[in-house]
């Protein structure tokens, strides 16, 4: 009887967003996915630089990976995504929720966007619903709707790994804001629920860290 896959996961940390990027895949040429990718940005000069994301196409490049998809947990605010980027250099599908409609709609009011600007999801390659499920090579990934931060929030689950974006952080930290246009606390707390009755052995994966000046 053969055992199930075993995902490798290599994470990359971006100092000036406080943000983790992960490459997930099985072995040396096999398919990945790339998680919360980052597009440096200076807001003195209003520049963007790649530093991040071409730590992470050297990686791949030197794995022989095959970029299958480039997900989003959500809509940053913090920070900006070099999924196109990527894409560009190393192929693969840009994936994202479903529910990125409802957060491209809220903020096309908030900001007052012409009508030109598609709020149907159409920047995506693909859009994932709740408990979909995504293949690269032997591995697979399940979407898991997680509202409450933004309507918009999906954890990806990975074998005994959970990908949760900012519905949680590290325990000294807590959990995701919810005072974003679409927020709402009473769904951040059905979402962390959800997360928790995985079993305790799952290992769960956090999009930023803000580690305080206590923590050991």
């Amino acid at each position: 009887m053969s055992s199930s896959p075993q995902a490798v996961i290599q994470h990359f940390f971006d100092p000036e967003t406080w943000t983790y990027t992960y490459v997930v895949y099985e072995d040396v040429g096999s398919p990945c996915a790339i998680i919360d990718s980052v597009l440096n940005y200076d807001p003195k000069s209003g520049r963007t630089k790649t530093k991040s994301a071409d730590e992470v196409i050297a990686f791949v490049q030197s794995k022989q990976l095959q970029t299958t998809w480039i997900l989003e947990t959500h809509a940053h605010a913090d920070h900006l995504t070099a999924a196109p980027y990527l894409q560009s250099q190393l192929g693969g599908k840009i994936v994202i929720g479903d529910h990125i409609t409802n957060v491209q709609t809220v903020f096309k009011g908030v900001f007052g966007l012409d009508e030109q600007f598609d709020t149907h999801g159409a920047q995506f390659n693909h859009l994932l619903k709740d408990g979909e499920s995504l293949a690269f090579g032997n591995l697979s990934l399940k979407a898991l709707y997680v509202p409450g931060h933004t309507p918009a929030c999906m954890a990806y689950v990975i074998g005994d790994a959970i990908f949760v974006g900012d519905t949680l952080f590290m325990p000294d930290v807590g959990t995701a804001r919810c005072d974003f246009p679409g927020g709402n606390a009473n769904m951040l707390y059905q979402s962390v629920q959800k997360i928790l009755a995985y079993p305790p052995e799952t290992k769960l994966y956090m999009c930023h860290d803000y580690p305080p000046a206590t923590r050991q």
